[in-house]
């Protein structure tokens, strides 16, 4: 896991990892509900994981009733 994730990106990151084999699309209202954070903490720790070099890929997929994100392992 990289050192320079907070707690909150290291949880998500691990969330996205553990269940994208299965799924690919996620809502952050979700996420958020499974990891006890609200759907703007999801989006705005997301997007550190956008745009480190980690093993997923994420994308900001669509914003109805909260943002989607395509997440490729």
């Amino acid at each position: 896991m990289a050192p320079d994730l907070t707690s909150k990106q290291r949880r998500i990151l691990e969330y996205l990892r553990n269940n994208a084999a299965t799924k690919t699309y996620f809502k952050s209202r979700l996420i958020g509900q499974e990891l006890g954070m609200t759907a703007k903490e999801v989006g705005s720790n997301i997007t550190a994981l956008q745009e480190g070099d980690y093993d997923v890929e994420i994308e900001k997929w669509g914003y109805s009733s909260s943002t989607t994100w395509k997440v490729d392992i």
